[in-house]
């Protein structure tokens, strides 16, 4: 029988089941960077229309629906709007936090030199667009919205980076990856320190005692995932309560969680490979496990070695971060996004005060304030530009950080909440993000071309100059 050819593309991996072949698209799209940007927008969108449309109604009685948390006689009766910015989104945070630890351990900001570019681009992506928002806004109820353009969204940002990859340098995904995690380190401290209610001090404590208690579990070296759940969620119960935003429990918790293995690579690789020879002695290999107690006992003790020898921290980012990506952040998107939309009112985006200090500090403020700080700091020898890339590019990745999505919409619920300027905040957002889409996706597509501008004597003596 003739036999196909080697090149021949096969229908089913080895010992892939049918249903791992039915999900096996979903998982290669999960794995890619800028899924989760996409699905983002796709959820903008949908927010959208179903405002507009004639469901809009339902949109607006499904946000407003009760859902009440009862135990012990006590009971926290909240609009799903609530739960969903307050209680999903503390997830958000929690994974934020976890990624800002790692990188500070182990990653991009672990030393001064890798930091400074990154964090340089933070501080002037952060104070450029308040400022521009500030001259518009000084007074009043209007002035409480001057952190709404200091936000990046990450998801975004990375996402567009992504489907540029041929085009760029990596060096450019990772800059723009630890600008947007400094970004929102700055953000949090922004909501606790200026968005803030009338503080507890009594249940402020408490939430400080329940903290050190996590600390104090860490560093003696429990690694039970139940005490740092119930822990965790008394900490954001205190949190919101104390009159502080919930949310910055998440960052608070994630800064607790061990970032060290319990059991070090030599102890694994020794364990692994006495409990791989008990395994093949066992018995019959093939699919023997379910009838086999001694490969059941093995198997067992292989996955828990594999448990020790993973730090908590990285594997609860791991397992979190496509919830979060998938989940969290698109139903935030659905559940905030929804403008309602007419002329009258996008015509009044340039001409309200709000809107249009929004969408100035978001388009032209990131603009502005990232990239003179990162020239700043090139300049004056404390930091180097991105490896491979050039300033145009850089310039570039400053334009699209004015994607400010879905932090500037959580900022901007926080500090319009009740007034009458919150939709047209939204609205200023949405506009802003989009400009910022298009102009940072045209810059890095153009600066991706060789021997356009970054071939050019101005682009290559400031190369020089960075240097």
């Amino acid at each position: 029988m003739k036999q196909p050819p080697s090149s021949f593309p096969r229908l089913f991996q080895a010992g892939e089941s049918f249903g791992e072949l039915l999900l096996r698209p979903v998982r290669t799209f999960v794995s890619l960077q800028f899924s989760g940007g996409l699905v983002i927008l796709v959820m903008t969108a949908l927010a959208l229309y179903w405002a507009n449309s004639s469901f809009g109604t339902l949109y607006e009685r499904l946000l407003h629906t009760h859902f009440s948390i009862a135990a012990y006689g006590h009971a926290l009766d909240k609009p799903l709007h609530f739960w969903i910015n307050e209680g999903l989104m503390t997830l958000f945070f929690f994974v934020v936090g976890l990624e800002i630890k790692r990188e500070v351990l182990i990653g991009e900001l672990a030393s001064f030199k890798q930091a400074a570019l990154p964090a340089a681009a933070a501080v002037g992506g952060m104070l450029a667009p308040a400022a521009f928002y500030y001259l518009l806004n000084p007074v009043g109820i209007p002035a409480r919205g001057w952190a709404i353009p200091m936000a990046t969204d990450i998801a975004f940002a990375i996402g567009v980076l992504t489907l540029l990859k041929g085009r760029v340098p990596r060096s450019l995904l990772v800059f723009v990856s630890a600008l947007a995690i400094a970004d929102d380190l700055g953000a949090v401290l922004v909501i606790a320190v200026f968005y803030t209610s009338q503080i507890s001090v009594f249940d402020l404590q408490v939430a400080g005692g329940l903290l050190f208690a996590l600390v104090a579990i860490n560093l003696l070296g429990y690694r039970y995932r139940f005490l740092y759940v119930v822990l965790g969620c008394l900490v954001w119960l205190e949190v919101y309560l104390s009159g502080v935003h919930s949310t910055v429990a998440g960052i608070l918790v994630a800064l607790t969680i061990p970032a060290r293995s319990k059991c070090n690579t030599d102890e694994f690789l020794r364990s692994a490979r006495v409990l791989l020879d008990r395994f093949e002695c066992a018995g019959e290999c093939g699919y023997s496990v379910h009838t086999n107690r001694d490969h059941q006992e093995a198997v067992r003790r292989i996955e828990s070695m594999c448990q020790a020898v993973e730090p908590p921290l990285l594997r609860i980012e791991r397992l979190l971060s496509p919830w979060v990506v998938f989940g969290v952040v698109p139903l935030f998107a659905l559940a905030n996004a929804g403008v309602h939309v007419d002329l009258h009112a996008v015509e009044g985006v340039f001409t309200s005060s709000v809107p249009l200090g929004i969408f100035l500090g978001l388009v032209f403020g990131k603009q502005v304030g990232i990239f003179c700080a990162s020239w700043l700091a090139a300049r004056s020898g404390i930091a180097l530009l991105p490896t491979g890339a050039s300033w145009l590019q850089l310039y570039g990745c400053s334009a699209l950080c004015g994607i400010g999505f879905t932090m500037s919409i959580f900022i901007a619920d926080l500090a319009f909440a009740g007034t009458g300027f919150l939709y047209s905040a939204k609205l200023g957002i949405l506009l802003a993000s989009l400009t910022s889409l298009v102009f940072g996706l045209a810059l890095l597509f153009w600066g991706g071309r060789p021997l356009l501008l970054r071939g050019t004597a101005l682009d290559q003596a400031m190369q020089v100059d960075a240097r």
